[in-house]
């Protein structure tokens, strides 16, 4: 299982700081939507300058113009871009397209999609499905339960990451069900006393399950 830290809501400086503290710590780095947001295109640049290990995952969450997106996000230095699942299939497709002619990686983010519309997203094999709850909801998700439902009623999609206050207990009953390829944690890490050491004890944890 590999360990994704999301940035968000800082500034530019801070993010490119973090970025470069925990490269080579991690294993994908990811440059929040609100990042995207409020700094574009240079942000990107700044955060992949700051890169030399770590992949580079872009939270760009397209939902439309999928093509173009696509190809800035990697033009510019994404090795993961994220799209809505609830865009249109063609859009999804678009994206699907690119990420192919680039060799990199689309990342589905699933928030709010029903399993009608995930059951047409099964033709994008090779694509990471991301179950992602939100933080705008305050009630609780159980997620051991939330990916072994998923994992029975989709089973065709083996790619799966998780994203939504995932905590260092929650990491360690992730790391030994077994389904999940990547775990998204945010402000656990992020907003510790001290990142590095934080993200250290998440990696410890994933330690057995990344060593076989």
């Amino acid at each position: 299982m590999k360990l994704q830290v999301a940035i968000d809501r800082v500034s530019l400086e801070e993010a490119v700081n973090l970025s470069k503290r925990l490269d080579g710590q991690v294993d994908l780095i990811e440059m929040g939507t609100s990042l995207v947001k409020d700094y574009g295109i240079e942000g990107i640049k700044q955060i992949r300058n700051a890169l030399s290990e770590s992949d580079l995952l872009i939270d760009l969450k397209t939902i439309d113009e999928g093509a173009y997106e696509f190809k800035q996000g990697f033009t510019f230095g994404g090795d993961v871009l994220t799209v809505m699942g609830a865009s249109s299939i063609e859009t999804i497709r678009a994206c699907y397209k690119v990420s192919r002619e680039y060799q990199k990686t689309m990342m589905i983010d699933l928030l709010e999609v029903n399993e009608e519309k995930i059951k047409e997203l099964e033709e994008f094999e090779e694509a990471v499905f991301c179950l992602h709850h939100s933080i705008d909801k305050v009630n609780d998700w159980h997620v051991l339960e939330t990916i072994s439902t998923f994992q029975k009623s989709f089973p065709k999609l083996k790619r799966l990451a998780i994203a939504g206050g995932i905590d260092l207990t929650q990491a360690k009953e992730l790391n030994q069900q077994g389904l999940i390829e990547i775990i998204v944690v945010g402000s656990h890490i992020t907003k510790s006393k001290n990142a590095v050491e934080e993200a250290s004890k998440f990696m410890e944890e994933l330690k057995n399950e990344r060593s076989n």
